[in-house]
């Protein structure tokens, strides 16, 4: 059984991006959310946060880019990525005029 984790601790941030952008259209919505979140998790959280109905839950999980510093190397933190789809007619008002 997941660790239990606080609706509002699930979603740490919207991912405003280009191909972020073009999901709207299809009514899909992107964040950056805990690594230790599962589906159900986000879809509560997101339906609690933004008064939403939820259809779809995607996740993927993105590795980290090397980064380099003069000669140091490192390595920038991995992090989950979730696209979430609503019901038609719901719409967040975050992402509008972006």
């Amino acid at each position: 059984m997941p660790k239990a984790i606080h609706p509002y601790d699930v979603i740490e941030r919207p991912l405003v991006t280009e191909k972020g952008s073009y999901l709207l259209a299809e009514n899909k919505y992107a964040f950056r959310v805990a690594r230790g979140a599962n589906k159900i998790q986000i879809k509560q959280a997101v339906e609690k946060a933004f008064d939403v109905q939820v259809l779809a839950v995607n996740v993927m999980n993105v590795r980290g880019k090397q980064r380099r510093w003069g000669r140091r190397q490192t390595l920038a933190p991995a992090w989950k990525k979730a696209i979430v789809t609503l019901a038609p007619g719901d719409k967040i008002e975050l992402f509008e005029g972006v």
